[in-house]
C-alpha cells in the first residue's frame, strides 16, 4: 500500500468517529489513554496493586504512572507544570487548596460523581471542601483531623487515670503536669500550646477553637470575614468568641494570666524557648500535644520506647464536638496540550485490553481533552468509591456501560498499606474498633473547615496575630480586628 494510500485510510478512519456528539456512526469506539499521576506522600508500590487490577477490566487506559514528588516544592512544581499544559492527568490538593486552583480543575462529571454521592459516602466536610455548585473537584482516601496526644508514663505519675476530655480538664491537667523551677524556666511542660513558632499547625489549632468558641468561620467565596464579632453563648449572651479562643490558646504561654493584668498564670507551660512541639513530645518533655495522625509514625521513629496514647479532641461543649481537617484528595487537570492514544477504531462493546488495542494499528494521536477528564474521573471513581461487587466502565465517547465483578476494594487496599484514616463513612466505621485510629476517624464526622482563598499567607496572618499577643504588642481585639481586616483583603487576590 503507497503512503498515499495509507494517508486516506486514516483519514476516513478519523473523520468517522463521532467524538462525544453522540451524532453519525453508533458503533461504539475504542481509545486508549494514558494517566499520571502525582503524589507526594506514597511511592508508587502504594499503588501498583490497583492499578493492575484497574487495567484488567478498563480497556481504554493504556499506561497509568504514578509520580512521588518532593513535598516542599510540590505546589510551585505543580503550579508551573499545569500552566505549561504538561501537568499531570491527575493530582493531589489539599482541602484548603480549591478556591485557588478551582481554575485549574476539570469537575467530574455527574454521572460518575455527583453531589449526592459525596453526601453518602464522605463526612461532611469533604463535600464542602470539595465541591462547588453542586460539582466535585476532589475525592480523598484518607481523611484526617486534629486528636490529643498525651504521654502515658506522664499520666501515670502525676495520678490522672485518663485523658481528658474538656478543655476545662485539659486545664487541670496541665497545671498538675508542669513543672517549673524557681527561676522559672520550664523543666516539663503540660501542653504544648500558646506559641507560633514551635506549635505544629499552630494556625490549625487555632482555627479549632474558634470552631468551638463559636466564631462565624468563612464557608464560601461570599462568606464575610468577622473574627472579632459578637456570637450567641447557649445562654443567649453576646460573647466575643474570637477573643476567648485567641486569648484561651495564647494563655499557655503568658507569664501573667490573660484575664487579670500581672497575676501569675497558673495556664503557663510553654514559651519559644521549647523546641519545636513533635520533637518535645518525642522526646518527653512535654505531657500533650494536639495533632493530626501522621505523627504517630513519626514520634514512634524518632523514639520507639516513648509511652504515649492518643485520645478524642477536647471540647468546649461536649454535647456539640467539633474538630478539625487537615488532609487530600485527588483532581483531574482542566487541560494538558497532548495525551497519547491508540489510533480509535470502530467496534462492538466494550472489549478486553487486548482487543481495544491492536497490533496492526501503530499509529497515535491526541484524544479529545473530554476523553482524557472522562477516563481521569472513572479511575478516581473506582479509587476512591465503594463499589459493592460491582464496577460500572462508561465509554467516553458513546456513553455505553458495563458491568465487571470486582471482588476487590481499592480504598480499603491503600488504608491497609498505608494505616492512614478512612474518608468513606463504611470504612470510618471498620476503624473505630482501633485504638490508635479511632480518635481521628471519629473526629472526621465532625471536622470542619473554612474558606481560604490563600492557606499559605492565611497560616501566617494567624501566626503573626499569636506571636503579637504573646508579646503583649497587641489586645486580643485588636489582634482579631486585624487577622480580620488582612484575610478579607486576600478574598480579592486569588490567582484567575
Amino acid at each position: 500500500m503507497s503512503k498515499k494510500t495509507k494517508l486516506i485510510v486514516i483519514l476516513l478512519v478519523l473523520f468517522s468517529i463521532p467524538f462525544l456528539s453522540g451524532c453519525g456512526s453508533s458503533a461504539q469506539q475504542s481509545y486508549s489513554v494514558n494517566l499520571e499521576i502525582w503524589g507526594i506522600f506514597d511511592d508508587s508500590m502504594t499503588y501498583s496493586e490497583v492499578i493492575n487490577q484497574y487495567k484488567k477490566i478498563n480497556p481504554y487506559v493504556g499506561e497509568i504512572k504514578y509520580r512521588k514528588m518532593n513535598q516542599d516544592t510540590y505546589k510551585q512544581d505543580l503550579l508551573d507544570a499545569l500552566a505549561s499544559g504538561q501537568g499531570p492527568d491527575i493530582f493531589l490538593i489539599n482541602n484548603t487548596w480549591l478556591p485557588s486552583f478551582e481554575n485549574k480543575l476539570a469537575p467530574a462529571p455527574t454521572p460518575l460523581v455527583n453531589d449526592q454521592i459525596m453526601k453518602d459516602n464522605f463526612p461532611d466536610v469533604v463535600a464542602q471542601d470539595f465541591s462547588d455548585n453542586g460539582l466535585t473537584y476532589a475525592l480523598p482516601l484518607s481523611v484526617d483531623s486534629l486528636a490529643l496526644y498525651y504521654n502515658k508514663d506522664m499520666f501515670n505519675a502525676a495520678g490522672i487515670t485518663t485523658p481528658p476530655r474538656t478543655w476545662q480538664q485539659f486545664n487541670d491537667d496541665v497545671r498538675k503536669l508542669t513543672v517549673i523551677d524557681p527561676t522559672g524556666k520550664i523543666i516539663q511542660s503540660g501542653a504544648a500550646l500558646g506559641t507560633a513558632k514551635n506549635v505544629n499547625r499552630a494556625s490549625d489549632i487555632l482555627s479549632l477553637l474558634m470552631f468551638q468558641y463559636g466564631v462565624n468561620m468563612p464557608q464560601n467565596k461570599t462568606s464575610q470575614v468577622e473574627f472579632d464579632q459578637g456570637v450567641l453563648d447557649a445562654n443567649g449572651n453576646v460573647v466575643q468568641a474570637g477573643e476567648q479562643a485567641l486569648g484561651y490558646y495564647t494563655n499557655f504561654a503568658r507569664l501573667s494570666s490573660a484575664q487579670i493584668t500581672n497575676a501569675a498564670n497558673p495556664l503557663y507551660s510553654w514559651n519559644n524557648n521549647n523546641h519545636d512541639s513533635v520533637t518535645a513530645f518525642s522526646e518527653g518533655s512535654v505531657a500533650m500535644m494536639v495533632n493530626y495522625s501522621w505523627q504517630v509514625a513519626n514520634i514512634k521513629s524518632k523514639n520507639p520506647k516513648l509511652n504515649f496514647g492518643v485520645a478524642y479532641i477536647p471540647q468546649v461543649n461536649l454535647s456539640q464536638p467539633i474538630s478539625y481537617a487537615n488532609y487530600w484528595g485527588y483532581a483531574v487537570s482542566l487541560n494538558k496540550l497532548s495525551s497519547a492514544s491508540s489510533l480509535p477504531v470502530q467496534s462492538t462493546g466494550l472489549q478486553s485490553q487486548a482487543q481495544a488495542q491492536p497490533s496492526n494499528i501503530q499509529n497515535s494521536i491526541t484524544v479529545p481533552n473530554e476523553v482524557r477528564i472522562h477516563e481521569a474521573w472513572q479511575f478516581l471513581k473506582f479509587l476512591a468509591l465503594k463499589n459493592n461487587g460491582t464496577v460500572t466502565l462508561y465509554n467516553a465517547i458513546t456513553k455505553n456501560s458495563k458491568d465487571f465483578p470486582m471482588n476487590y476494594d481499592p480504598a480499603l487496599n491503600y488504608l491497609k498499606r498505608t494505616g492512614q484514616p478512612a474518608a468513606r463513612r463504611d470504612l470510618i466505621d471498620a476503624q473505630k474498633s482501633d485504638s490508635t485510629l479511632a480518635p481521628f476517624v471519629s473526629g472526621n464526622l465532625v471536622a470542619k473547615s473554612w474558606y481560604q482563598t490563600n492557606p499559605d499567607a492565611i497560616e501566617q496572618i494567624f501566626d503573626t496575630a499569636i506571636e503579637s499577643v504573646d508579646r503583649g504588642d497587641t489586645s486580643l481585639h485588636d489582634a482579631l480586628t486585624l487577622m480580620s481586616n488582612r484575610v478579607s483583603h486576600l478574598s480579592g487576590s486569588v490567582s484567575r
